[in-house]
């Protein structure tokens, strides 16, 4: 695997879960999320891309468990258009169907109730759909379905 960082992003609406690999490519740690509010995110991801300098940026992509894209979709592309606006990374959709599901099982595993884990479920999730496109480098060199805006 090619050596640098990568970012996964967990888009929601209030809350954007945030995660970012080791230089190696083998490990996906959860950072603090970014609160979802117009007008400063586009900062704090220009901040977090500025320290980081991801040689690509995943994003959880919505479906539905038949495979079709949901409602959320629209406003996760619009959410990807804004981030090729702010790099030149290659910017790549993860299948994120039962990554909350997981996420939320992992942080109730490690011991931790709904109300403490509310505020770590959307990076840990932006960590497993982080790990999903480390998965998807590893066996194909790159993850699939790259973002074209």
């Amino acid at each position: 695997m090619k050596p640098g960082r990568r970012i996964g992003f967990d888009f929601g609406d209030v809350r954007i879960g945030v995660a970012v690999s080791d230089q190696s490519g083998l490990l996906a740690s959860p950072l603090d999320f970014l609160p979802n509010i117009s007008g400063e995110v586009n900062e704090k991801i220009a901040e977090l891309l500025s320290v980081y300098d991801p040689i690509y940026i995943a994003i959880g992509f919505p479906l539905h468990l038949s495979g079709n894209e949901s409602a959320k979709s629209e406003s996760v592309s619009g959410f990807a258009r804004e981030i090729s606006n702010l790099t030149t990374a290659p910017i790549y959709f993860i299948d994120e169907r039962m990554t909350t599901v997981s996420a939320n099982r992992s942080l109730r595993e490690a011991g931790h109730n709904s109300k403490s884990a509310r505020s770590e479920v959307d990076s840990v999730a932006a960590a497993a759909i982080l790990e999903s496109a480390l998965n998807q480098e590893r066996i194909q060199g790159q993850p699939l379905n790259r973002f074209h805006p």
